[in-house]
């Protein structure tokens, strides 16, 4: 009797010292202070002006910005192919971080569909992100749920494009029709037409246009003092005259262009 008790109670004994042990792992996971240099790299090199190489194999891309392509796909194969401002837009961001320590910010979503780190990349307390809005070697885009710093890249996009730095250099200039559209892929453009019909799905709600062009609005993007245009698009935008600016690209082989911020979408006529 007196052995099977001393059994029992050294069972219990290591039963509540596992569960002490466990309990502390716990605490130590999800109470551990965030520590700057846990989030520590170098830069191997930069692949293009919003992704780079850490020196560990991992690749980053910059959240809330987009810049030219260097590279195009063709078939299963990527060819060298750069788009305007797009040797431009890595030779600067190669200037801020190449070879240099760098500290990694994170938001919400941490990855993208290729296995990318989603970063914020700061060198000391400038962020690589932000410097190649500002100069005006990247446009900005803003894809929810990483959202944390969107109102200061809209600020940034502004102030280079009121003073007309990189891509934003003749732009007022640089009106041309929806014919017009599919020979400027990768060009900074702005485009003036009437809106033809309109689509919402459940992310994005699509300007219409002739010549197969098109706007694209992410409807998380759109203010909630403007929601009304994605519940009635077609009352508010079919029939209109708007004029969107970006950078042109293709989708699906038609020529189209992304809003990141309602800024870039003006209602001209009636």
């Amino acid at each position: 009797m007196r052995r099977r008790i001393r059994y029992v109670v050294s069972i219990a004994a290591l039963g509540v010292t596992f569960l002490v042990i466990n309990f502390s792992k716990q605490i130590n996971l999800t109470h551990q202070p965030y520590d700057k240099s846990q989030h520590q790299y170098t830069v191997r090199y930069a692949i293009d002006g919003d992704t780079v190489e850490l020196s560990n194999g991992d690749r980053v891309r910059y959240i809330g910005i987009d810049t030219p392509e260097i590279r195009k796909r063709e078939g299963s194969e990527w060819i060298y192919k750069p788009m305007p401002y797009a040797e431009e837009a890595k030779e600067f961001n190669k200037m801020l971080v190449e070879g240099k320590s760098v500290r990694l910010e994170y938001d919400v979503q941490k990855k993208d569909k290729y296995s990318r780190d989603l970063a914020y990349v700061y060198i000391d307390d400038k962020m690589a992100n932000m410097e190649m809005v500002k100069q005006g070697f990247a446009m900005i885009y803003t894809y929810p749920p990483n959202v944390r710093y969107a109102q200061r890249f809209i600020e940034a996009q502004k102030d280079a494009r009121d003073n007309k730095k990189g891509l934003w250099s003749g732009l007022d200039e640089s009106k041309i029709s929806t014919s017009q559209a599919k020979n400027n892929i990768g060009m900074v453009r702005i485009i003036e037409s009437e809106v033809i019909d309109t689509h919402l799905t459940e992310k994005l709600l699509i300007l219409k246009f002739k010549d197969n062009f098109k706007a694209v609005i992410y409807k998380n993007n759109i203010p909630l003092s403007m929601k009304d245009m994605a519940r009635s698009p077609n009352k508010y935008f079919k029939g209109k005259t708007v004029k969107v600016y970006g950078i042109i690209k293709k989708y699906k082989g038609y020529p189209e262009i992304v809003l990141h911020d309602m800024s870039q979408l003006e209602i001209v006529a009636q």
